[in-house]
């Protein structure tokens, strides 16, 4: 839904890369991994997150947000088995609304679906959640159909 909805989203699949996936060759763009700096990271072995450089989030065109699509363990998986992107400074999204992802159990309350996530940080880098709403409203939308699904399901 993401990729259809950003104009300049890209899809990248797999879950082994080099920073060379997402940083083409003259591309002057600063990289942002969108992921939370977790105490339990560093009790895992992976190093602390570069800091932002001072300035960074004044000119949002000039950045790229790198996403990790997946449950909560299959993201922190990625990051682990990717130390290219472990040297990503990260955005950690501040003022989260509730999610409206109902069709999986959050293990935390802060935790939102990708798509929830990603609008979020583009409202928190770009000042405001305006041009958000359309695809949140979608998302809600979709939401509720699998939620109908499920209710019609047959048990077995």
């Amino acid at each position: 839904m993401l990729q259809l909805s950003l104009r300049s989203s890209r899809l990248l699949v797999g879950e082994v890369f080099d920073a060379g996936a997402w940083q083409p060759p003259g591309n002057t763009r600063h990289n942002l991994l969108l992921y939370p700096d977790l105490p339990s990271d560093r009790g895992a072995g992976l190093p602390p997150p570069p800091e932002l450089a001072p300035g960074v989030l004044q000119d949002p065109s000039l950045l790229r947000l790198i996403v990790l699509d997946g449950t909560w363990r299959k993201s922190r998986k990625l990051l682990y088995l990717n130390p290219a992107l472990q040297q990503l400074p990260r955005l950690s999204l501040q003022d989260l609304p509730a999610s409206s992802y109902r069709i999986r159990r959050a293990h935390r309350p802060d935790q939102l679906s990708t798509l929830e996530a990603v609008c979020a940080a583009l409202a928190q880098l770009e000042g405001g959640d305006a041009p958000f709403q359309p695809l949140l409203r979608a998302f809600d939308g979709f939401v509720a159909q699998q939620m109908a699904f499920s209710v019609r399901a047959p048990k077995s």
